[in-house]
């Protein structure tokens, strides 16, 4: 008897009224806001535009899905294909069957196309949104705990992971290896891993994405081991399995000749955001210029007011000559009014 698991949901789906709420989906979404919204923070600590990674991630996200069921599909034909199957279930992605390596795969020919409208190099967008790659896949994995899928080996650990019986499936019931909460761990411990790396060793022209798939496929195969779902075999070995292994050796690869080709990080990653912070600048130097001139004009001392003339003194008037007498004339006396007769 168990004394410790972990339970499964008794259902992956909730009905707001008519409308289907899935758990797989909400993952899956969810997943993707994380992941646009880390990168865009990164992508702007390198020096680009705010909203770039999520008008490129319009067109990445759309492929990606694509891809990834595409992958699902072709890889697990039978499923859909074979004798007493309906072939439109192909078309049923909330049911689960995401294929990782399709979803990244055809994810970057949509990157590509965004980032070629746009001017942006892929491999430092790519650089950007890695970690945030890796977290939505920690967060996407529980949409298989939902759906009750891709679970491991029996076992009796105290983490097992409790699966109900389903006939209509095969599915028995039973306590398993959580698969999906080891690559969700693994999923988390690669994105702060790329995060690390970077800072310290400043990757750049892809070689942080490259870390990522590397460090994912080394998780990846281990959990394949673990794994008791259908699945094609080469050589004794799951298929996933081998793909992981050639996955791994590629970036590894890539890492190796890159370093030596391009080493070091973009100067520039959006000639766009560099060309605004240039035409910012120009116009902050203006102001500050202007500013500076006007601030010189106020500090001059005004010229000094213009003594007033001083009035020029007033010519006296000159005094007119007293009248002559006549000769013969007596003089008057001023003591009397009268004229006395000598």
């Amino acid at each position: 008897m168990e004394l410790a698991y972990i339970p499964s949901p008794s259902t992956g789906v909730v009905y707001l009224g008519p409308i289907p709420l899935r758990g797989y989906a909400f993952c899956i979404i969810i997943g993707v806001f994380v992941a646009v919204w880390l990168g865009n923070k990164r992508w702007i600590a390198r020096g680009g535009r705010a909203g770039t990674v999520a008008d490129i991630a319009v067109w990445a996200v759309p492929f990606g899905l694509v891809g990834g069921r595409l992958y699902h599909v072709i890889t697990d034909y039978e499923l859909y294909f074979g004798s007493g199957r309906n072939w439109v279930d192909a078309f049923k992605i909330w049911e689960g069957g995401l294929g990782i390596w399709g979803a990244v795969a055809l994810g970057a020919v949509g990157a590509w196309i965004g980032c070629r409208r746009r001017g942006i190099p892929l491999p430092a967008y790519a650089d950007a949104i890695a970690p945030g790659i890796a977290l939505a896949q920690a967060i996407g994995r529980w949409g298989n705990w939902f759906n009750q899928e891709l679970y491991g080996k029996a076992t009796d650990l105290p983490w097992a992971l409790k699966i109900d019986a389903d006939p209509a499936i095969g599915r028995v019931a039973g306590t398993y290896h959580p698969t999906f909460l080891y690559e969700s761990l693994w999923c988390l411990g690669v994105a702060a891993l790329v995060i690390f790396a970077d800072r310290k060793f400043r990757l750049g022209h892809g070689r942080a994405f490259a870390l990522y798939v590397a460090a994912y496929t080394v998780g990846r195969f281990w959990t394949e081991y673990l794994r008791v779902d259908e699945a094609h075999h080469v050589l004794g070995l799951r298929l996933n399995g081998w793909t992981s292994i050639l996955v791994f050796l590629a970036a590894v690869a890539y890492i190796v000749i890159s370093a030596k080709r391009v080493p070091g990080r973009e100067t520039v990653v959006e000639p766009a955001a560099d060309a605004d912070a240039g035409a910012d600048a120009g116009a902050d130097a203006h102001a500050v210029a202007d500013a500076g001139n006007k601030a010189v004009k106020a500090a001059k001392p005004a010229k000094p007011a213009e003594p007033a003339k001083s009035a020029e003194p007033a010519k006296p008037a000159a005094a007119k000559p007293a009248a002559a007498k006549p000769a013969g004339a007596k003089p008057e006396d001023s003591s009397s009014g009268s004229t006395k007769k000598l």
